[in-house]
């Protein structure tokens, strides 16, 4: 067994002070520092917590708070997180793609009452479903729901998604506006940066980022800015207070943000930690087209005989010649130039050695952290897929896991709290009925329960995915509804219903078409993927 050397401990001038009075005294702080060090220093313990490890011994971590750690560096952390989601084509397209991904053209409402808890029957639960949702509908399509009335209620989800990964949070309060349509609630996004203390004051135990919180550390209430900070419009600025509760307990805001830490109160920007990573290979990225921008281009320079010089030209001659070899600058925007050089200059032609045939691996090497930071495989990151099927699959299953991850928390954070309200103002204006939806709060629940879909993740080989789904739909480990939301977001009983219109319109027709028509299974593409061997 390896023996552990043990650390040399030298006295410093409070052991021998101590030491001149009480040696004993002495000895026993110098041996309680040795085990210090042992542990701290050797295979006792975390390494990682080592100081005198060469590699650790000038890392100096801070363990603050979540407030400490995220409160100080948020506003920069917004800024430049918009600032690459804005000129950064991987930022640009990393949350384009995940927003259509979890979002797409709108999470859909499918309501799923508890009819036996209600004490309905099938049939009346179906009938109840199919009014609220023509109800929902009328709200959610209208741009009413917006209270700029800019968008309707599945546009402010792609809005609200996009704002919470660019900026790390997001705020939507729901004031009640009568505007002469039939539901008055309405929506208004407030972008992070209006949530703010009043006058920009220092946090405090109670208030913190425009958060404030009671005893318990939960959101009281909102303060909000009249207008960003960053407006350029010259007027004065003043804040709002708007509780988090009203008396009755609505939810008068929507406080949307990704918690990370136990008494997290603000989000951070999904870039945050790789900011630095994505301004840098931006700038990489940019000096290499520069570099190869330039050396597809050809300079001829002429170098002129001294004697031939002097015998060509008199004293004006050689002075117009001078000035005008001296006004080039090097600018080679034009394609091309023959450059006549000075009598005495000579050209270097530098080698630039473009296009560099290292740039694309060590790109797709940083790409590959990106991806592992925003948990997205790096072949979907970037779109592009060489591989075959199976790792194509496994790439596109690993991505949905996220994006589903964050459809889950949109549904939960946004969409069933804004459904909710609107079954409040709906069932009391009597357009809903929902006996003793106001008198039991597990009623209440019951009524509002709901299931909310997306669009499918779609298929890279249809006719093997199609099979699997059959196969677990027989083997009773599925149901044609799940496979039905799997393939395109779009519950089976929508389906049925068509397929049932469809058929007794063909019917009708004489157009019945059998399982048995000799129509031929679609080709496969020449650009699918290759399969596993």
């Amino acid at each position: 067994m390896a023996r552990i050397p043990l650390p040399v401990i030298k006295p410093n001038l409070t052991d021998k002070i101590i030491g001149y009075f009480s040696p004993k005294t002495a000895l026993r702080n110098i041996q309680d520092r040795m085990k210090i060090e042992m542990l701290s220093g050797t295979g006792v313990g975390y390494n990682g917590a080592s100081k005198s490890r060469p590699a650790l011994s000038n890392w100096n971590a801070f363990g603050g708070s979540a407030e400490t750690d995220i409160s100080h560096d948020l506003p920069l952390n917004r800024a430049r997180s918009r600032d690459q989601v804005r000129n950064n084509p991987i930022a640009n397209g990393t949350v384009g793609q995940t927003t259509t991904n979890v979002i797409g053209t709108g999470l859909s409402l499918s309501p799923a009452i508890d009819a036996q808890f209600l004490g309905l029957t099938q049939d009346q639960a179906d009938d109840w479903a199919a009014n609220t949702k023509r109800e929902w509908l009328l709200f959610a399509n209208s741009k009413n729901c917006d209270i700029t009335r800019q968008q309707n209620f599945f546009q402010l989800q792609d809005l609200v998604f996009r704002s919470r990964a660019e900026s790390g949070d997001v705020a939507v309060i729901t004031p009640m506006k009568d505007r002469g349509s039939v539901y008055s609630l309405c929506l208004q996004v407030v972008e992070a940066d209006r949530m703010s203390n009043e006058n920009r004051k220092q946090n405090t135990d109670k208030l913190i980022d425009g958060v404030e919180l009671d005893e318990d550390g939960a959101a009281i209430a909102y303060h909000f800015s009249s207008h960003h900070p960053g407006d350029l419009r010259k007027t004065n600025m003043n804040w709002q207070r708007v509780p988090a509760y009203g008396e009755n307990g609505r939810r008068n805001v929507l406080h949307l943000f990704k918690k990370l830490r136990p008494g997290q109160v603000r989000g951070v920007p999904d870039f945050a930690p790789i900011i630095e990573q994505l301004k840098q290979l931006g700038r990489y990225t940019d000096a290499e087209l520069q570099a190869a921008v330039v050396s597809g281009m050809f300079a001829m320079f002429i170098r002129m005989d001294h004697n031939a010089f002097g015998d060509l030209f008199n004293d004006d001659g050689k002075k117009t010649y001078v000035e005008n070899a001296s006004k080039w600058d090097g600018n080679l925007d034009s394609g091309g130039r023959v450059v006549n050089l000075l009598p005495g200059e000579e050209p270097i032609a530098p080698n630039v050695g473009r296009p560099n045939s290292e740039f694309d691996p060590f790109v797709q090497s940083i790409l590959r952290q990106i991806g592992m930071s925003l948990e997205i495989p790096y072949e979907v990151l970037i779109m592009h897929f060489q591989s075959s099927y199976s790792a194509a699959r496994a790439a596109l299953l690993a991505a949905w896991k996220t994006y589903r991850r964050w459809r889950d928390w949109m549904a939960t954070d946004f969409c069933q709290p804004v459904y909710e309200l609107f079954m409040d103002e709906a069932v009391a204006k009597g357009r809903i009925k929902a006996p003793g939806y106001f008198s039991d709060p597990l009623t209440r629940a019951a009524w509002c329960a709901a299931v909310w879909t997306g669009d499918g993740p779609g298929s890279i080989d249809p006719s093997k995915e199609v099979k699997a789904a059959k196969e677990r739909v027989d083997m009773g480990i599925s149901t044609l509804d799940t496979e039905s939301i799997l393939h395109d977001g779009i519950d089976y009983a929508t389906k049925h219903r068509q397929l049932v219109k469809e058929k007794a319109m063909r019917d009708r027709d004489g157009l019945t078409i059998t399982s048995n028509d000799g129509v031929a299974p679609a080709a496969p593409s020449e650009n699918s993927l290759e399969e596993d061997a």
